[in-house]
């Protein structure tokens, strides 16, 4: 599968910041998408579509501002809307990327054909998360453009399956573009996912790690202190299995001795209590610095490249 035209020139790097909750904001969209990576975030990130239409605006304004100025294209930029009846404001927001031309509607948690013909009538694309065989196709049968592959590692909510096995059994029926999330921290782990099979990685916790992200210093330095064994995979903090910081389960008391999160957190307020239990995926260790996004883009970039021709090279030892 080839990207979409609309992507064509636009990237620097097959890559999609992915939207975090409480994280991702204008200002880490606008810097990701200037240094050639899609940038996207949750509509939810706003407390009402009145201030999520002011973000559309905003993105809007610096990127065709940034395109005047450098006459450099700038990457398509994103929005996640979780497809889910208990999302009040899913109508409401979903007419706002209508009316202000989002590029890329990411949808979570349920793929409806009535979202996606929305956000395909002014040519706009649809990607959807999936964690196993199911969703896939009945994300596919719904008319979506790409499917986001989340497997076993990935921070937020997260699947359990390998890479190997979810991104192969994808491609057996869908023919549209294919995003690969789990762990994936550096230039190489892009290009791994590239080898894979993938059209595009999707990259979380390092994106977290940026001095544009609105993550507290405090959640910015626990993942420097974190490895892979402190990510905890559990239901407990929104009701859906998703990948926390061990740290913050802890302070939050929600960890047994055995590590095991025992203890639900009230689901009357999820966003209060993703404030104060933190999620990352696997990858958080390989993460020792806060660098700017345009910094971080610029090394993925020299990684990645580095990678293929490594790659390329290493292939030449083996006989036909």
């Amino acid at each position: 599968m080839s990207l979409p035209e609309s992507f064509h020139g636009r990237l620097r790097l097959p890559l999609i910041a992915a939207p975090m909750f409480l994280v991702s904001g204008p200002q880490l969209v606008i810097e990701t998408c200037k240094a050639g990576v899609i940038g996207t975030f949750p509509a939810l990130n706003q407390r009402s579509s009145e201030g999520f239409e002011q973000w559309l605006e905003e993105i809007n304004a610096a990127l065709q501002a940034h395109e005047r100025d450098s006459g450099v294209p700038a990457a398509p930029f994103g929005v996640n809307l979780i497809v889910h009846p208990s999302n009040p404001r899913l109508k409401a927001d979903l007419m706002l990327c209508v009316k202000h031309r989002v590029p890329l509607v990411i949808t979570s948690l349920g793929a409806v054909k009535e979202v996606v013909d929305a956000v395909h009538s002014y040519g706009g694309l649809v990607f959807h998360d999936v964690t196993n065989i199911r969703h896939a196709k009945k994300a596919a049968a719904a008319g979506v453009d790409g499917l986001i592959a989340v497997c076993g590692g990935a921070g937020g909510h997260a699947g359990t399956l390998s890479p190997f096995a979810l991104v192969n059994e994808i491609r057996q029926f869908f023919d549209g573009v294919v995003i690969l999330s789990g762990s994936l921290s550096s230039g190489q782990d892009l290009a791994a996912a590239r080898m894979l099979g993938a059209d595009l990685g999707y990259m979380g916790t390092r994106f977290i790690n940026t001095r544009e992200s609105m993550a507290a210093d405090d959640y910015k330095d626990m993942i420097i202190g974190s490895r892979a064994a402190d990510i905890v995979y559990t239901p407990k903090v929104s009701g859906i299995p998703a990948s926390f910081m061990r740290q913050s389960l802890e302070a939050a008391g929600l960890l047994d001795t055995e590590h095991d999160a025992s203890k639900p957190v009230d689901m009357s307020d999820e966003a209060k209590a993703w404030k104060t239990v933190w999620s990352a995926g696997q990858g958080v260790g390989s993460i020792e610095d806060v660098p700017s996004t345009a910094e971080l883009v610029a090394r993925l970039k020299h990684e990645y490249t580095e990678a293929g021709q490594q790659f390329a090279a290493d292939s030449l030892q083996y006989r036909d």
